[in-house]
């Protein structure tokens, strides 16, 4: 027999841990290869980590609701002597029965990753403290010195600072504040501090109270971020997409024959957007302080909405070097996976801009926010029938147009209104001077 240790897998750049949501395998469970075994959770995205191995479940090494770092070793699965070795980690140095581990190994498992973890420099804040990228963000936007964050109680493994933890310490820092405000702006209450009541809300008759799920809060704690980072602005534009609506009616039939995809309107839309930002540069950024940060990939995220009603954005990578065709590909398999809970965590990370698609609820226009930390967002406005004045060598005429609105969301105090603007213009360019006569 040989171990196997499960381990949590990288997950992107700007993802160092997980939390542990659920257990799909119990200790003594048999276990196929790509079957998943454990459900995650971060800021991003839920996901699952299969097995890439068959055998028996022996150890679950952490909790539901405790944190792992990338890396970290789940659990582990006891296989067959003739498993291919190539397909498994390490195995445990010692070779033990197949029986349940005990906690003294499961510690001495352990070890050795706790003291990396306690050691590495992008792990701790010059102290012997361990704080994750996440809890070191929210301390450096709310202004908490190392001093005072290293007297924050922590709950998780070995007294480990987490995000609950932080959010709680600054929501009571926030009320112990609150009488000073009171007193210097009595009128004024921000958006964050209505987060933070003091006292629920008492029920009256016919009310209910639900509670928000993880990804809702995550989404609320984003958008509220977002409002108050950026300067919002936005401009609008009337767009006749005609000439697309007319070619897509021509062509749909015989390239979902073809490529067996659908084709629909939003990779038209997304290869448009691809495009205007590689001719302005200057919205494909993102602030860093007083830095501008300007991204050489294009990566467009695409707004979907789940089921349960929340939102997730998973990410078209280099969207400007695919061709109608791939464009197709990604947004319906990204759209699918999104409905089916089925994305990866680096599937919706890394976007340098964002579109979402407002008219696929009736929607003519609105003011979407910012996806932080990105410049610009564009909403696509419901298409509609319309009659219009036709310019024409033989004079105006009046004629049924199919038209919609782009409502362009920018950060004003990098993007100028001439920007925001010019680009916004040129995706209506790129719609209405459309190739009728396009073969892909």
């Amino acid at each position: 027999m040989a171990k196997f240790e499960l381990r949590l897998p990288k997950m992107g750049e700007s993802v160092a841990e997980a939390t542990i949501t659920g257990w799909l395998k119990q200790v003594g469970d048999h276990i196929s290869i790509d079957e998943a075994v454990v459900e995650i959770a971060t800021d991003k995205v839920d996901s699952e980590v299969p097995s890439e191995v068959s055998g028996i479940l022996v150890s679950q090494l952490f909790a539901v609701d405790q944190v792992a770092p990338v890396g970290a070793v789940l659990a582990i699965i006891e296989t067959a002597d003739q498993v291919d070795s190539t397909a498994t980690s390490t195995p445990l140095a010692s070779p033990v029965a197949a029986a349940p581990v005990s906690a003294e190994a499961v510690e001495l498992a352990m070890a050795p990753l706790a003291s990396v973890t306690a050691e590495s420099p992008a792990s701790t804040i010059s102290t012997d403290r361990f704080y994750s990228p996440l809890v070191k963000n929210i301390a450096k936007e709310e202004n908490i010195s190392l001093e005072e964050l290293s007297e924050v109680p922590g709950t998780g493994a070995g007294g480990r600072l987490t995000k609950a933890d932080l959010m709680d310490y600054i929501a009571q820092r926030g009320q112990q504040l609150a009488p000073e405000k009171a007193v210097a702006q009595p009128v004024q209450k921000t958006i964050a501090d209505s987060s933070t009541t003091a006292e629920p809300l008492v029920l009256g008759v016919g009310q209910e109270r639900i509670p928000m799920s993880r990804m809702g809060k995550l989404v609320a704690q984003h958008m509220v971020k977002s409002v108050q980072t950026s300067a919002h602005v936005q401009s609008f534009v009337e767009v006749d997409v005609t000439r697309v609506v007319n070619w897509r009616n021509k062509v749909k039939a015989a390239f979902e024959q073809r490529e067996g995809e659908k084709l629909t309107f939003t990779p038209i839309f997304m290869e448009a957007v691809a495009h205007a930002l590689k001719k302005y540069p200057m919205m494909n950024i993102s602030v860093d302080g007083d830095d501008i940060i300007v991204k050489k990939n294009i990566n467009l995220g695409m707004a979907a909405a789940l089921p349960d009603g929340n939102l997730i954005v998973p990410v078209i990578k280099n969207a400007d070097r695919l061709n109608l065709v791939g464009m197709a590909q990604a947004v319906n398999d990204l759209a699918q996976r999104a409905k089916a809970n089925q994305l990866k965590p680096d599937e919706v990370m890394d976007g340098t801009y964002t579109v979402t698609n407002v008219g696929s609820f009736g929607s003519i226009f609105g003011t979407p926010i910012i996806n932080q930390p990105q410049v610009g967002i564009l909403a696509l406005g419901a298409i509609r029938k319309e009659p219009s004045v036709i310019e024409t060598p033989e004079g105006d005429l009046i004629g049924i147009r199919s038209k919609m609105f782009l409502s362009h969301s920018y950060d004003h105090r990098v993007v100028n209104g001439a920007l925001g603007g010019m680009f916004a213009f040129e995706v209506k360019q790129y719609l209405e001077n459309w190739d009728v006569n396009r073969t892909m």
